[in-house]
């Protein structure tokens, strides 16, 4: 009996993983014959287990079933769940807090102890940044619009301008993107005929959807990603410049974070950054952060006097050092 038990958790763990089993290849990681999975198989059924059997394959596949059924995991794959239960639990999204929270609980529980050890290493050697309070969001309204996505259909909402004010818009979504302490929504605005970004937190979807669509490529082939990195750098800021970067687009990408600003190439000598901001001393700030040669082409007259102030103030702190640098 213990044998056979084992058996089973071996047969179900090898059908989690894999989303297809032919009967001879399971009897073959198994160890035994044909005849013995096709018992097994009429055992999980009957545990509650939807294995269905594919049709010209004999073959087999777990489903989804009514109720979810007790999931297997190797240590790799429970370390990876609790790590995103705990980080979950101070996330966007409001409700999902207190329900990782008794996800965390009950896994944690029956945790084996070399894993418990690994998660809390982890854990207390990790500082987390940017959790600082943020809107949050609806989960209701969040899978609302991602299942608008998911089944491409026409989403009909109430968004609150960040100016004031509410109205009616129409789009086909496209994507969501978690992006910072915020969710957004890249769609194609059907009224403007144009692509846009709608943060999630100010939308209301209406009922019923409306009806499918072909989806759209994205302008320019980006990714949903890079597109709300590019929309919200490109915003109107009060504050903008244009720098030429005297490195390849390449080499200076994995520099510039998402939001910062819009890196475009121009040769395999340099490239051109466009970035904005609140002030002058923060253009000034992130154009020096990217550590690269770099030459003003357009900005305010503010950032030229905060870039020769930085500049001075480099200079000054080396009057104490005696061996001079290079020129």
């Amino acid at each position: 009996m213990v044998e056979t038990s084992a058996r089973l958790l071996r047969l179900l763990s090898l059908l989690q993983v894999q989303r297809e089993w032919t009967a001879a290849a399971l009897a073959d990681r198994l160890d035994v014959s044909t005849r013995t999975v096709r018992r097994d198989v009429v055992r999980l059924r009957s545990l509650g287990y939807p294995v269905g059997a594919t049709q010209g394959s004999a073959g087999y596949r777990l489903g989804a079933g009514a109720a979810l059924p007790p999931l297997l995991l190797d240590d790799d794959e429970a370390v990876a769940v609790v790590v995103g239960l705990r980080t979950a639990t101070a996330g966007s999204v409001a409700g999902v807090e207190e329900t990782s929270l008794r996800a965390l609980s009950k896994l944690e529980q029956v945790l084996p102890s070399r894993l418990r050890y690994r998660v809390n290493t982890l854990h207390t050697a990790t500082v987390r940044t940017g959790t600082a309070p943020g809107p949050v969001v609806d989960p209701d309204v969040l899978m609302a619009v991602a299942e608008a996505c998911r089944r491409r259909e026409g989403l009909r909402f109430d968004y609150a301008s960040p100016h004031g004010g509410e109205g009616p818009r129409a789009a086909e979504p496209h994507s969501l993107v978690s992006f910072g302490r915020h969710w957004y929504l890249v769609a194609f605005d059907t009224d403007r005929d144009a692509w846009r970004t709608f943060r999630v937190d100010r939308l209301r979807p209406r009922v019923p959807n409306g009806p499918r669509f072909t989806p759209r490529e994205l302008p320019g082939g980006e990714d949903p990603a890079s597109y709300v990195a590019h929309q919200l750098s490109a915003r109107a800021w009060p504050y903008q410049a244009t720098v030429t970067l005297h490195e390849p687009a390449e080499t200076v990408s994995d520099r510039i974070w998402p939001g910062m600003g819009v890196l475009e190439a121009v040769d395999h000598t340099s490239c051109l950054l466009r970035v904005g901001s609140d002030s002058p001393r923060d253009l000034a700030w992130m154009i020096t952060s990217v550590d690269a040669d770099f030459t003003l082409v357009d900005g305010p007259d503010e950032l030229v006097a905060s870039l020769r102030a930085i500049g001075r103030r480099c200079l000054r702190s080396l009057d104490h050092v005696d061996q001079p640098g290079p020129a």
